[in-house]
């Protein structure tokens, strides 16, 4: 299944932020900053990809519910596994 571009606009800008916001955790480390701080923004980070993921595990599932006749058995076990590798 392919995922369209326009479908993946809002993924890709939080993708973007959270690339950002990488970049500051890296600079905040290389500065010496407080772990407590590099932290909370690591975990920020980390959310933000999760949710991009999760994300376009849910576009894929409902292309999968609205094309053709429904999900077939290997369409469920790929995304299936796909969602579990986000866990």
């Amino acid at each position: 299944m392919v995922l369209q571009p326009d479908e993946m606009k809002a993924i890709i800008l939080r993708m973007k932020r959270a690339h950002g916001h990488l970049g500051s955790v890296i600079k905040m480390l290389e500065e010496g900053s407080e772990c407590e701080d590099v932290l909370t923004q690591l975990a920020a980070v980390n959310k933000a990809l999760s949710r991009s993921g999760f994300a376009i595990v849910s576009t894929g599932l409902q292309h999968c519910l609205t094309d053709g006749d429904g999900p077939s058995e290997a369409d469920i076990a790929k995304m299936e596994k796909l969602f579990l590798a986000l866990a």
